[in-house]
């Protein structure tokens, strides 16, 4: 049978922990896929955990552990709905949740919560995780992680390729032709996170769903031009973001000061051109003439700003994951199954083009099942 490994994940935008089941021999097959919705007292202390805040300690290791179990309920409830055993598993591949990332400061870190000791244990599955922390250690950034599983299954050396993940930020890996020209990649700022966030404080509704109350709106060009004057846009890559750069207090931020009057929807629809207009001048920057540009993560699923990008890059066709076999929320977590099978064959996992490492580096740590 089919080596089988899991790939858990919970993003950004910390809405659910996605699973897939997924073998990648002689080519990439999705056996089953499952979410759970992330409870919102553990999303609410997750986001405090994103910034400074009172006795983080008590807080970090409770909601460690009980992430470390959602996680491993997440991958039993998928066992079961594909009558799996663990056996059947080879590994679990989990990236946990992103509480802090810094790596640009003078002692750069990372941290990823979610007790892999706890899901090994509730699952029966040997577990590898902590997968950014070595890529820190080499002098990367940690992410975007991502783009050597893009380069791996979507790289053509036909046509010039460009990957955009969009999920609460957003990065493209970059899959030129020419074999020659070495794979890149990084995050180009935020994608769902802040507009996400101005749906929940004023509708009340998780998101924007295909981006429909963002399109009653009108861009405010004046406040997009003093958002996109933040110092990360200007950074050269390699680089990465997070919730530590782009979250909702540094959004009402300009409405306490210079916009107090600028109408809910049109800071909606403002939104989703910040998100558009980061990831076109990245694109650009690529240089490339004509390509494919291939939509993943729940952006994807934002018809409005599905149809900015078209307009802006006119020299792009843009495709769905989902033409490849794989839905757009999906793509993430397969990755990270793949990142756990390389981990195992002692493979390297990062591209030091991508992240800024000193060299390829076999990324995270195996906890036995």
């Amino acid at each position: 049978m089919d080596e089988i490994y899991l790939g858990l994940m919970s993003g950004t935008s910390l809405d659910a922990i996605d699973v897939v089941a997924v073998s990648f021999e002689p080519t990439l097959h999705l056996w089953g896929t499952h979410s759970l919705l992330l409870p919102a007292d553990i999303r609410e202390d997750v986001l405090a955990l994103t910034q400074p805040y009172d006795n983080e300690i008590e807080r970090l290791g409770r909601v460690d552990v009980l992430l470390g179990q959602l996680f491993a309920d997440c991958a039993n409830q998928l066992l079961d709905k594909l009558n799996l055993s663990p056996s059947q598993i080879t590994a679990i591949g989990s990236h946990g949740q992103t509480i802090r990332h810094r790596p640009d400061l003078e002692t750069p870190f990372t941290l990823q919560i979610t007790d892999p000791n706890v899901i090994a244990e509730k699952t029966g599955i040997t577990v590898v995780a902590d997968f950014r922390r070595r890529d820190v250690a080499a002098g990367g950034q940690g992410a975007p992680l991502v783009p050597a599983f893009h380069a791996a299954i979507l790289r053509d050396h036909a046509i010039n390729r460009v990957v955009l993940n969009l999920g609460g930020m957003a990065n493209i890996t970059v899959l030129p032709a020419d074999s020659s020209v070495a794979v890149y990649g990084y995050d180009t700022g935020p994608a769902n996170v802040l507009m996400d966030a101005w749906c929940q404080i004023t509708l009340k509704q998780p998101f924007d769903e295909n981006g429909a109350w963002a399109a009653t709106g009108h861009v405010d060009s004046a406040l997009l031009a003093d958002m996109l004057a933040h110092p990360f846009f200007a950074k050269r890559p390699p680089k990465s973001t997070g919730r530590e750069d782009f979250h909702i207090d540094w959004l009402l931020e300009f409405f306490d000061c210079a916009y107090p009057n600028v109408l809910a929807e049109d800071i909606q629809a403002t939104l989703l051109a910040l998100t558009a207009q980061s990831v076109v001048d990245a694109v650009n920057q690529t240089g490339f003439s004509e390509g494919e540009l291939w939509l993943c993560g729940g952006g994807a699923y934002n018809k409005a700003l599905w149809q900015l990008l078209s307009t802006k890059l006119p020299h792009y066709t843009l495709h769905s994951t989902e033409e490849m076999g794989i839905a757009p929320t999906w793509l993430e977590a397969c990755a990270f199954a793949w990142l756990a099978k390389q981990t195992l064959a002692g493979f390297s996992g990062n591209l030091p083009a991508v992240t800024g490492a000193i060299g390829q580096r076999i990324l995270g740590g195996i906890f036995q099942a």
